[in-house]
């Protein structure tokens, strides 16, 4: 059976009596000077997005929508080792030789031969074109063997990321910022040199500050500005704040006016006050909108559930920092009302504003006291300037390092007493490799 690496990205990985546990990142293997690659394991994220390794011997069943294993996986969170590469992260994209000709890895195919061990043994490689970027010119695709591809060994200054992001295409952004934070740094930055400014902005807002000022950084002074600029101003507001302030205002002088005006805005606020948290750009409609406007507004793909949940109604102008804010409008009352009825009439007068300068416990209480997902926020003036959510609310109160705490106890996650690879002293699954099969 002939299982293409690429296709396996984000393929759902069960355990023996069926379960999910997890979804699947990437292929471990071992490149060697004459032979093709040995396929160590793979790569499982499990919950909460910690990486850990399921040996190959341990794989009973690999279809199009499921990867079933047998025996025990350990916790213990993946490190690849010095002799290992990872199939989908470091070695698609790569430009290798073929007949002499340059050619880009679109692909990798793995086997399982006689011996029951799992090998590279095929490569799928686009001729006659390119796949610098995310749009390839046009080529033709070949599959060959592994020993007809010379190159693989050869570190190279500009990879090219078409093949990575093609794989991990339908990832939510917050799954793809986790396999970028487990690149190594010159993968990460061709990795984000590729993607395109609002996909890149997505996954920032989704990395630990640590790699979202080293991404940030290795971007020229214009696409960084770009990039910031196609984020929700409350984070980049964030990531401004973390950079020395010379170099956050002048990648702020970079962006177009209109567009840093609300992050020097978020700027002005103390962090953890209702201000720094809010987004300015909550969906915002003037009393003779009509109901139908409303509910497009709210069904918006780039609006997220929490800001979606209620439509704040205010006179215009209705950008942030608005006319007088007059109330919000929750949209399981939008539902109800008749789609040409007017949004000033669904209005729901028991929910008060709170102030930019109200503190994050009070915030906190205010959201839970009133079972709410978001709360407006009017300055001294009556004007809406932003909207608190409950995801900003949970960002604040989290550790500042949450994003990269995956740690978890060692141990089998799932112990199956009739598997032949059952260990009964909890160790998880071991192999002539090591204590973690040899290659996580």
């Amino acid at each position: 059976m002939r299982i293409f690496v690429a296709r396996l990205a984000g393929t759902a990985v069960f355990d023996p009596v069926g379960d999910q546990i997890g979804r699947v990142r990437d292929v471990v293997v071992a490149l060697r000077p004459n032979d093709p690659p040995r396929v160590h394991g793979l790569v499982v994220e499990v919950q909460p997005r910690r990486r850990v390794f399921l040996p190959i011997t341990r794989v009973t069943s690999i279809e199009a929508d499921a990867v079933i294993f047998t025996g025990s996986i350990n916790l213990r969170r993946f490190e690849k080792h010095a002799t290992e590469t990872l199939a989908l992260g470091e070695l698609l994209d790569l430009t290798v030789e073929l007949d002499g000709q340059r050619v880009t890895v679109l692909d990798l195919a793995m086997e399982q031969g006689r011996t029951a061990e799992w090998l590279v043994t095929k490569v799928a490689v686009l001729r006659g074109g390119t796949g610098r970027g995310l749009r390839r010119r046009r080529g033709e695709t070949v599959v060959v063997d592994w020993a007809e591809v010379t190159g693989f060994g050869v570190v190279q200054r500009d990879q090219g990321a078409a093949s990575l992001l093609a794989a991990f295409e339908e990832t939510r952004p917050a799954d793809l910022a986790n396999v970028l934070r487990h690149l190594p740094g010159k993968r990460q930055a061709e990795v984000a040199s590729a993607l395109e400014d609002e996909r890149l902005a997505d996954v920032l807002e989704e990395l630990p500050e640590r790699d979202q000022i080293g991404i940030l950084g290795r971007l020229d002074a214009e696409r960084a500005a770009d990039v910031l600029a196609a984020m929700d101003p409350d984070d980049a507001a964030d990531l401004l704040q973390d950079l020395p302030t010379a170099e956050a205002e002048a990648l702020l002088a970079r962006m177009e006016p209109r567009e840093a005006a609300p992050v020097r805005r978020l700027l002005t606020y103390a962090e953890n006050t209702a201000g720094g948290m809010m987004t300015s750009r909550p969906v915002v409609l003037p009393p003779h909108a009509t109901v139908a406007e409303a509910l497009a507004e709210i069904r918006r793909k780039d609006v997220t559930p929490a800001v979606a949940a209620q439509v704040y109604v205010a006179r215009p102008p209705v950008d942030t920092p608005t006319g007088r804010y007059l109330g919000v409008a929750h949209f399981q009352r939008l539902l109800r009302e008749p789609p040409s009825s007017l949004v000033g009439g669904a209005i729901d007068a028991t929910v008060d504003p709170i102030r930019p300068d109200l503190p994050l416990p009070e915030v906190t209480s205010f959201l839970a006291t009133y079972n709410l997902v978001a709360a407006p926020v009017v300055d001294e003036l009556g004007r809406l300037v932003g909207a608190v959510t409950v995801d900003d609310v949970l960002d604040h109160l989290l550790p500042s390092d949450w994003r990269e705490r995956d740690e978890r106890p060692a141990g089998p996650e799932v112990p199956d007493p009739d598997s032949p690879g059952y260990d009964p002293s909890g160790a998880g699954p071991t192999s002539d490799g090591g204590p973690d099969g040899g290659e996580g």
